[in-house]
């Protein structure tokens, strides 16, 4: 069956001679490739409408027609110096962007990873791009209508008549942020949601306390590069003791073919506050690469909540492979008070390459962490993603579920790490990771990564891989039932796990958008 496969071996094992771990490996489906059916064959026909089956246009691949202004191409510190120039920065951040830069010019492009692509040329990018004008603070009347056309076609409208009334949004194009919906609402409970450009001149203290914390400038290749460039990006805070009163959301877009977007996020929830946040972000379809890197850095105090949800649809390149959005992403959480809890779900569907590991650190004791994550690749789409839960507090808690489907002649990884530190007394982690194989020629790969310091920690691993095949789709037809129903009622089980814990305002767009990539490309 496509769904996740009950019974299989079980194993108990020592790890490291301490703390238990129990692992589940099953793997369901052919276990080698069944031969081509006759052209003629009811299995060849079965086989042509699963070719079939995914090829629906990308609706979000529009190119606007703004006006817009762009520094010169390349990396070096005068393009550092020319982004914080242009920002209005004060010193203190120019300089965190020179010591990043300068980190960043002694480290190089990580090549460990399953994904096989061309090397990124920094200097052939445009590091800044924006709309020429620029709205005043609440207004939108020196927007440019075209941008607010935009906006409305991806069905984030930003006018006064027309904005979610229960989602806050913060819309960020190319390399700058034209509008953030409910300021003041939020403002009424004491909620900071901003871009986090205007963030840095409004709340210095804040940004320098909180900012590089989780993800320091030197902790990767790309992370580096975005703490030198990063050009917007949305900051919130939640005070304490406050629920915030509605959704914040933060829209992404690339409109310019040679600009790359080097988005930073960061959320703050103080001591025993709740906070939700939802990201989405689409892309041209251009016939070239371009390169989106950021990095999320989200800190929860003392009984604080962050719940963080993503729907990512950035450009895939044609069927052929050509263009696409390289997707180069990191985001960490830290639990740093007792009994926080911080909750990454994911749906990824676009993009060329994704190379992301939303994570946790588990630091004060009784926190939990969670990753639920759908993971979609079809065509010569590469993802390797997965997470990352690393307990340091006592009585910790972490589950991770994560469902990989490829289709075509993707790739898709899942990476993880379970780290139990040695003062991690009691930790418990359940990890979930099913792939799911459609057609012949897609591969899924599994590594997890296990490490138990602590003598009372508890890790248990479950994993499954299973096929949609002809026989399951023919099975389907003899009830009346037709490959495009058969393929989303099979795809609707497998992700319910994960669907579930997304947002209501997410649900209808997720639903639509596996429907729209699970048209005619299995096979």
């Amino acid at each position: 069956g496509a769904g996740r496969p009950s019974g299989g071996p079980r194993r108990r094992v020592d790890a490291r001679g301490r703390g238990r771990l129990s692992v589940v490996a099953v793997q369901t489906g052919p276990q080698k490739p069944s031969p081509s059916p006759s052209p003629s064959s009811p299995a060849a026909d079965e086989a042509e409408a699963l070719q079939n089956l995914l090829k629906r246009e990308y609706k979000y691949g529009f190119v606007s027609d703004f006006e817009s202004f762009s520094i010169p191409k390349g990396l070096s510190e005068a393009t550092v110096r020319r982004i914080s120039e242009l920002k209005a920065e004060p010193a203190w951040m120019l300089d965190f962007r020179l010591a990043a830069y300068r980190r960043f010019l002694t480290m190089a492009e990580p090549t460990w990873s399953d994904n096989v692509y061309s090397p990124v040329d920094l200097q052939s990018l445009c590091f800044y791009s924006a709309p020429k004008t620029k709205p005043k603070l609440n207004s939108l009347d020196e927007v440019d209508p075209e941008l607010l056309k935009t906006f409305d076609r991806l069905g984030i409208p930003l006018g006064e008549q027309k904005r979610l009334s229960n989602v806050a949004v913060d819309a960020v194009i190319d390399s700058t942020s034209i509008a953030t919906t409910h300021r003041e609402a939020l403002m009424a409970k004491g909620v900071i949601f901003c871009s986090i450009s205007e963030a840095i001149r409004e709340y210095p203290d804040l940004i320098k306390r909180y900012i590089g914390s989780i993800v320091p400038p030197g902790d990767n290749y790309y992370a580096a590069l975005n703490s030198a460039v990063f050009s917007d990006g949305s900051f919130c805070y939640v005070p304490k003791d406050t629920v915030c009163p509605m959704e914040i959301s933060t829209y992404f877009r690339i409109n310019d073919k040679e600009t790359g977007q080097f988005e930073r996020t960061l959320i703050v929830a103080d001591e025993r506050s709740t906070v939700s946040y939802l990201e989405g972000c689409t892309a041209p379809a251009y016939d070239s690469n371009q390169l989106h890197a950021a990095v999320v850095e989200l800190v929860c105090e003392e009984g604080a909540e962050i719940k963080y949800s993503t729907v990512q649809n950035w450009y895939a390149g044609d069927e052929e492979g050509k263009g696409g959005i390289y997707n180069f992403v990191t985001k960490r959480g830290r639990c740093k008070g007792r009994g926080s809890k911080i909750s990454w779900t994911q749906v990824e569907t676009g993009s060329a390459i994704t190379w992301k590991y939303p994570s946790v650190e588990l630091v004060g004791d009784d926190t939990v962490g969670e990753f639920y994550s759908v993971a979609l690749t079809k065509d010569y789409q590469q993802a390797d993603t997965g997470t990352k839960m690393i307990h340091k507090g006592k009585n910790s808690r972490s589950r991770i579920i994560s469902k990989g489907i490829s289709a075509g002649k993707s790739r898709n990884c899942y990476r993880g790490l379970v780290q139990m530190n040695s003062g991690a007394e009691n930790a418990y982690n359940s990890s979930q990771c099913d792939s799911l194989l459609i057609g012949d020629n897609a591969a899924a790969n599994t590594y997890p990564t296990i490490q138990v310091g602590c003598t009372s920690g508890r890790v248990e691993h479950e994993a499954s891989t299973s096929k949609i095949g002809e026989d399951q789709l023919f099975y389907f037809q003899q009830r009346g039932i037709d490959h495009e129903k058969a393929v989303a009622a099979m795809i609707g089980g497998f992700c319910r796990a994960v669907f579930e814990h997304l947002p209501y305002e997410f649900a209808q767009e997720v639903d639509a958008l596996m429907n729209l990539k699970l048209e005619g490309s299995v096979g």
